[in-house]
């Protein structure tokens, strides 16, 4: 029954309450250039964004069918998955809990073929707004650039989650942000990687920092 539930029935109603929803959102681009360079830009490539900012951004990108995303292999995962397929969204079940070495090496052949891949980079455990190595580690193996996304909403609702999930409010103000792409070479030691790491954090508080202005 649960199954049936998360896989069938809530998803085409939360489909419809989501796309009404963010219509009523009034968006300002703080970067319009990047934005039409991650939606245009030919040849792989990684995007990111935190946990917490999957609502209005997996809406942002609806039906280009441009972007596999990669969504945890648990139950949790099951209504997410049939939703995003919902918005034209190919999708990876993986994560860095489950299903690793195979869904990475699946992202991998994908990038390899110039395809776009969305990756949480806090993925789906956390901790909050510190991003895992899998995006980085994936860059040095397929050579593709890492494009990180953020926005804030005014007014919002923030769940009582471990990610603090943001809710944009009906009619709220949302702003988006982009950053610049970042690169890994190929022969990226464990050092070089994980300064990688610490540069994909920074740059994804930076830009939401920029959101987060009045």
């Amino acid at each position: 029954m649960k199954k049936l539930l998360c896989n069938y029935i809530l998803p085409p109603i939360l489909w419809g309450l989501i796309h009404l929803w963010c219509k009523t959102l009034r968006i300002k681009n703080l970067n319009p250039e990047m934005d039409r360079e991650i939606k245009e830009k030919p040849g792989g490539a990684i995007y990111t964004f935190w946990h917490s900012h999957l609502f209005y951004l997996f809406y942002h990108y609806r039906f280009l069918n441009k972007f596999t995303l990669m969504i945890s292999p648990s139950q949790d995962g099951e209504l997410l998955a049939a939703l995003v397929k919902l918005y034209g969204y190919p999708v990876v079940r993986a994560s860095s809990y489950k299903n690793t070495i195979p869904g990475t090496r699946e992202l991998a052949h994908l990038l390899k073929k110039d395809a776009k891949v969305i990756i949480i980079a806090d993925g789906s455990r956390g901790p909050r707004h510190r991003a895992q190595v899998g995006s980085v580690q994936l860059a040095r193996m397929t050579g593709v650039p890492v494009y990180t996304l953020s926005y804030d909403a005014h007014p919002k609702h923030e769940l009582n989650s471990w990610d603090r999930f943001i809710l944009p409010l009906p009619f709220s103000k949302v702003t988006l942000n982009f950053g610049a792409p970042i690169t890994v070479a190929p022969k990226a030691d464990k050092d070089i990687i994980r300064q990688k790491q610490e540069e994909l954090t920074d740059a994804l508080n930076q830009i939401t920092r920029a959101c987060e202005r009045p």
